[in-house]
């Protein structure tokens, strides 16, 4: 048997599609939608593009269901943004975004949308705590923490061509 496998597909307007498929070859998808909701769906063995299941969860039925799948994955003393009435999202910088080669503190985010960029992910490194100066690319991933609007204002202007 092979090993697993996660991609991720962007869905503009909608969220992140995240499909897994397993060592025995199994499908499974999650939709991370933008309004924090999750949409998670199965695939029939014999015939991997019929979805067999599906299921739309709310947020915190998502954050359950990762409880109970990855009990150790938090501490009890970490914040969880979820409970501050924040969300986090991953939101990938398209190579055709204005900003693409631009800096951080050009963008004005926090400024103007209220959410901040704690961390970027770039090929295999993770970048914490980006300063203003630090230069964006095409196809980085941003972890953004604000609430639903402002990381949707975020994602809106990251997007801007």
């Amino acid at each position: 048997m092979g090993a697993s496998r996660l991609s991720s597909t962007p869905l503009p307007g909608i969220g992140v599609r995240y499909d897994l498929t397993t060592r025995e070859r199994r499908r499974l998808s999650v939709v991370a939608h933008r309004d924090g909701e999750r949409t998670l769906s199965t695939y029939r063995r014999d015939d991997p593009d019929d979805c067999a299941l599906s299921v739309r969860l709310t947020a915190e039925e998502a954050a359950a269901l990762v409880d109970a799948l990855l009990p150790e994955h938090h501490a009890p003393n970490l914040l969880s943004p979820a409970g501050l009435g924040l969300v986090a999202e991953r939101l990938e910088l398209p190579g055709s975004s204005h900003w693409n080669g631009r800096l951080l503190g050009e963008t004005r985010l926090r400024t103007t949308t209220g959410a901040s960029i704690v961390a970027v992910l770039r090929r295999a490194e993770a970048i914490p705590s980006p300063t203003p100066q630090f230069r964006l690319a095409g196809g980085d991933t941003l972890i953004v923490i604000g609430t639903r609007e402002g990381v949707e204002a975020a994602a809106g202007t990251l997007g801007q061509e």
